[in-house]
């Protein structure tokens, strides 16, 4: 199967399919805000700026990596870019794999349409390990991108049909990455979480930004399931619902310093919100979006992610956040589930109560 029907499949599973983790979610249900009645604060005067790996954004928000590679992808690509643009939040591709490997541009051609946004590349690790640097700087100028992410998938290539079996080297290769590229590296998985072993080795060698993209939204191993057969099929099956809740990763990979943007089954703006309190700097969006732009076009996208905007702006002034800043340091109620996951001895900056 060529990788340009491969990458349709996906758009369309994406928008339609039984792609969700079926027992295990984002734990972002584990975590609530003190509300605060008396915020001395008007909406009007909430500052949503934030940074993300080197990045102003107007609003704590991204449009989350989803697809790019085949045709149908440069007009949804295109039109939630210039959505982005308007509303000063960054937007991320899909794997670029299709333009490294076979200089396929559908998909990966926005800046015309958002000048200004923090862009956010992807490549695969395994195809980076096989990639020279000048490769992979050719595809950083030919997609004009802000930074690249590196993602991590393992769950979804041994289960992929096509997919790869050999992980070694990778470690390597980021550090080989980061030290030789214009652009920041930002390693991001594919819906399984980042831990916090990996968020150390990583730190090591150089890397300041993690997507997590962790468990509890759309499960790419079940993506890849539907489109398995034979023994693939039931391995897909088994690891369905594998990886690391999302606020569990956030926590995980925060608490080492580095900069966080939550991905992973977040549907609106106090999820974010949430994810931020736990120590993200911003939160993205991805199956969600994509459902919006297939039901409304982009006034559907649009509308739906002003919406999320706007739920972030009254979660920050119903703790009495005035800036993002604020709300990284409101205190929390966590439960024993997303407790449980924390690394020992570790916390959400020494102020969480855990349910009783």
């Amino acid at each position: 199967m060529s990788i340009s029907h491969r990458k349709a499949d996906h758009i369309q599973l994406c928008i339609d399919g039984d792609v969700g983790f079926k027992t295990k979610s984002t734990l972002f249900e584990e975590v609530d805000f003190i509300h605060n009645a008396l915020p001395e604060l008007q909406v009007q005067d909430i500052d949503l700026t934030t940074t993300f790996a080197g990045q102003t954004l107007q609003a704590p928000v991204f449009i989350a990596a989803m697809t790019g590679g085949v045709d149908r992808a440069d007009t949804i690509n295109r039109d939630l870019a210039s959505v982005a643009q308007e509303l000063g939040i960054g937007f991320a591709f899909g794997s670029q794999r299709p333009l490294l490997t076979h200089g396929i541009t559908a998909g990966y051609s926005v800046r015309d349409v958002a000048p200004d946004i923090p862009l956010l590349g992807n490549l695969g690790l395994v195809q980076a390990v096989s990639a020279t640097t000048v490769e992979i700087e050719r595809l950083i100028e030919q997609s004009g991108i802000s930074a690249l992410c590196i993602h991590l998938n393992p769950a979804m290539e041994v289960v992929q049909p096509e997919g790869d079996d050999d992980f070694r080297g990778g470690i390597q290769c980021i550090k080989r990455l980061v030290d030789e590229l214009s652009v920041p590296v930002i390693i991001k998985e594919t819906g399984c979480g980042l831990s916090s072993k990996v968020a150390e080795v990583i730190k090591e060698v150089g890397v300041q930004a993690v997507d997590v993209s962790g468990a509890g939204g759309t499960s790419w191993v079940a993506v890849e399931t539907h489109r398995a057969v034979d023994h693939k099929k039931s391995l897909g099956e088994q690891f369905w619902d594998w990886g690391i809740p999302t606020a569990a990763s956030v926590v995980q990979t925060a608490s080492f310093g580095l900069d966080v943007c939550a991905t992973g089954g977040i549907r609106n703006g106090l999820m974010i919100a949430k994810a931020i309190a736990l120590g993200a700097s911003c939160g993205g969006l991805a199956r969600v979006v994509l459902q919006a732009y297939d039901a409304g076009g982009k006034d559907g996208a649009r509308a739906f992610l002003e919406r999320t905007i706007q739920e972030i702006r009254i979660a920050m002034l119903l703790t009495g956040s005035q800036t993002v800043g604020d709300l990284q340091q409101q205190p929390l109620v966590l439960g024993d589930r997303l407790l449980k996951w924390l690394p020992k001895g570790a916390s959400v900056r020494q102020r969480q109560f855990s349910w009783r």
